[in-house]
């Protein structure tokens, strides 16, 4: 009887225990969502691995080739969702001001063409060609948006070159209105770049994406 009692007071305390870190955690104004949490295979702070994937244009890209970039913007989308058709010309925007200035976005596209046919190959050639795309829309053949634990279209990664390594700074949402350009308040990619620029600490790293939910490829 003794030894139940003693259990059961070990289960109260550490219940008092999780509802004061709690309120700690709330009092301090902390917002898990943006805290370093991992949303996937990769997290931040990770060196993430590099990849070869084929262009629209037909030729391979890796981050490898961009000799003189300090980072890269990664966006994984796709041609069929809405979300990703809504942020089309803001990813032209985002390379447009970045890529001058050591930051060029690199868009990959996972989802699988036999369940979407809009995100075949042929059909990604033509959206680039349409859209205006000033930047690399590659074809993920290789499983590389599971290795980066991609969960959503589009979702964005932004990578800081460390001497040899790519080091994950930010992950999730472009920005903080997935429908509407002119409703966004909160540019988090612009946001996380600016402060590497300055040789900052990103102050927000992760938020969760919003998008289309996954549709993997069976390779």
């Amino acid at each position: 009887m003794k030894k139940k009692l003693t259990i059961v007071g070990l289960v109260l305390a550490l219940g008092f225990l999780g509802a004061a870190l709690a309120k700690q955690v709330k009092a301090r104004g902390i917002n898990p969502e943006k805290q370093n949490i991992s949303f996937g295979r990769f997290a931040v702070g990770d060196e993430v691995s590099d990849f070869k994937l084929k262009n629209v244009d037909g030729k391979m890209v890796s981050m490898s080739d961009f000799s003189s970039a300090k980072g890269f913007i990664l966006v994984f989308t796709c041609n069929h969702c809405p979300f990703s058709k809504a942020y089309e010309e803001r990813l032209v925007q985002l390379n447009g001001k970045y890529m001058s200035k050591g930051f060029p976005l690199i868009a990959i596209n996972p989802n699988d063409p036999e369940a979407y046919e809009e995100d075949n190959y042929e059909n990604m050639k033509k959206r680039a060609a349409e859209r205006g795309f000033t930047f690399p829309y590659l074809v993920d053949d290789k499983g590389v948006a599971k290795s980066y634990g991609v969960s959503r279209n589009p979702q964005a990664f932004v990578i800081e070159k460390v001497g040899t390594k790519n080091i994950v700074r930010y992950i999730g949402a472009i920005d903080d209105s997935p429908k509407s350009e002119g409703l966004v308040s909160n540019k988090y990619v612009e946001q996380a770049i600016e402060n590497l620029l300055v040789s900052k600490p990103v102050v927000t790293q992760n938020t969760r994406a919003i998008g289309c939910a996954m549709s993997w490829r069976s390779n």
